[in-house]
C-alpha cells in the first residue's frame, strides 16, 4: 500500500478563506441541546476556512412561505476549528424563523448566508482578565470566545456566570463542566432562576445582582466585561456595573438583535414622525430616487432613509438588523450621493465601490441605486 503524502494533498486541495458577503453553504449537522435549544453546523464541499472573530455573527437568507426572510444569528462555533461554523437556535413560538429552523432545516439542506460581521467580539478588545455574561440563549457569543481562548490554549483568565430558567435549560451544560474541569483559568458559574420538582440544583438561584457578582468574580472591575442576553437581562447587568462604578468603556454587548416590543414601539414612533413630516414635506426639498433594478423612481425630502424610500417604490430591499450592522441591506449607489452611519456592517473596500447600508443610509440628492 503506498503511503499517504500530506504535501501532496495539500498541495492538490485549494482552500479558500471566508470573508464578508454572501455565500451558500450546506447544513452537516444538526445537534439538540436542550429541550427548546438546537445547533445548526453549516460546511462547504470545497474546503474553505470559516475564519471570524469570536462573538460575530452570520445573516441567514432563507425562503418561508415564498418569501424572502432575512435572520441574523450568533456564530456559537470557534474559528479554531476553521472548516465548519455553528449556530445555536432556541425555538420561539410565533417566531417565524425559529420555528422554521427547528422543524424544517436538517443535515443535507443548502442555505444562503451573509458575513461574517460584528463589532461585539473578543479581538477588538483584548483583555488579559475576561468577565463574560450570558442570559439564556445569549450565551452563543460567549461560548465562542470562551471556546476559542480554550482551544488556543490561551493565559487569558475567564470568568464565565451564565443564567437559566431552570437546570435543564442550560445550553452547553456538560462542555462547560468540561472545559472547567480542564484548565484553571476557566471559572464557570452557572445561576438559575428555580429548580423544578424532583431536580437537584447546588449552584445559584435567582437572579445576578451586585452581591453573586462580587462572589462570583471579586476583581470585577479589573475585567473586560462581554455581556449578551435579553434586553432586561443587558440592562440591569448595565445598571448594576454603572452603579458599583466601573468602567463602562470596558463593558461590550451584543446589540445587533431587538425584542418585538421595541419594534413595535419604533414602529409606533416612527408612524408619529411621518405625520409630522408629512405636514412639512410641502415646503422641503425633495429629489428622486431611482431603483435601477426594478425600474422605477420615487420622489422623496432630502435626508430621507433608504429603506424608507424604497418602500414608498414598493421595492423589497433585504435587511435583518436595521442597525447597519449585519450588511444584509447592502445596496451600490452608481449615481449622485448619500450620508450613511453605519455599525460596522460594510468595509471601507466596499463603501470605496459606492456600496452603502440602505438602512442607515440617507439620500442627499438624486440618487440611483442597484440592489
Amino acid at each position: 500500500m503506498s503511503e499517504f503524502n500530506t504535501s501532496d494533498f495539500m498541495d492538490t486541495m485549494s482552500t479558500q478563506v471566508w470573508t464578508n458577503g454572501r455565500h451558500l453553504v450546506r447544513c452537516v449537522k444538526v445537534i439538540a441541546e436542550t429541550k427548546d435549544v438546537t445547533t445548526f453546523t453549516f460546511g462547504m464541499s470545497e474546503p474553505v476556512l470559516f475564519f471570524f472573530k469570536p462573538g460575530q455573527f452570520v445573516t441567514l437568507e432563507l425562503e418561508i412561505d415564498g418569501e424572502r426572510v432575512m435572520r441574523s444569528y450568533t456564530i456559537s462555533s470557534s474559528p479554531s476549528i476553521p472548516y465548519s461554523f455553528s449556530i445555536t437556535v432556541k425555538r420561539v413560538e410565533g417566531g417565524l424563523v425559529s420555528k422554521w429552523l427547528h422543524d424544517n432545516l436538517k443535515s443535507g439542506d443548502q442555505i444562503a448566508v451573509h458575513g461574517p460581521v460584528g463589532k461585539f467580539n473578543c479581538m477588538d478588545f483584548p483583555s488579559d482578565k475576561v468577565l463574560l455574561l450570558s442570559g439564556g440563549v445569549g450565551i452563543t457569543p460567549v461560548m465562542s470566545m470562551a471556546r476559542w481562548w480554550f482551544d488556543t490554549d490561551s493565559e487569558v483568565d475567564m470568568v464565565f456566570a451564565h443564567s437559566a430558567r431552570t437546570p435543564n435549560d442550560i445550553i452547553y451544560a456538560r462542555e462547560l463542566e468540561y472545559m472547567s474541569s480542564r484548565v484553571d483559568n476557566f471559572q464557570m458559574h452557572l445561576i438559575c432562576e428555580r429548580n423544578e420538582i424532583g431536580q437537584a440544583w447546588g449552584g445559584y438561584r435567582g437572579y445576578m445582582n451586585i452581591h453573586m457578582l462580587s462572589l462570583i468574580a471579586p476583581d470585577f472591575m479589573e475585567r473586560e466585561v462581554f455581556c449578551c442576553g435579553p434586553e432586561p437581562y443587558m440592562a440591569a447587568v448595565r445598571n448594576m456595573l454603572r452603579d458599583a462604578g466601573y468602567d463602562m468603556d470596558r463593558y461590550h454587548e451584543e446589540s445587533f438583535g431587538e425584542t418585538p416590543v421595541k419594534d413595535v414601539e419604533r414602529a409606533e414612533k416612527h408612524a408619529d414622525m411621518a405625520e409630522e413630516q408629512e405636514a412639512l414635506d410641502q415646503d422641503q426639498e425633495t429629489v428622486q430616487v431611482s431603483f435601477t433594478d426594478a425600474g422605477v423612481q420615487v420622489q422623496v425630502p432630502v435626508g430621507t432613509n433608504l429603506n424608507e424610500a424604497a418602500a414608498q417604490a414598493g421595492v423589497n430591499i433585504s435587511k435583518a438588523c436595521g442597525l447597519g450592522i449585519c450588511g444584509a441591506c447592502r445596496v451600490q449607489v452608481t449615481s449622485g450621493e448619500c450620508d450613511m452611519d453605519h455599525g460596522g456592517g460594510i468595509t471601507d473596500e466596499e463603501i470605496a465601490e459606492g456600496y452603502v447600508l440602505s438602512c442607515c443610509a440617507t439620500v442627499k440628492g438624486d440618487v440611483e441605486i442597484d440592489y
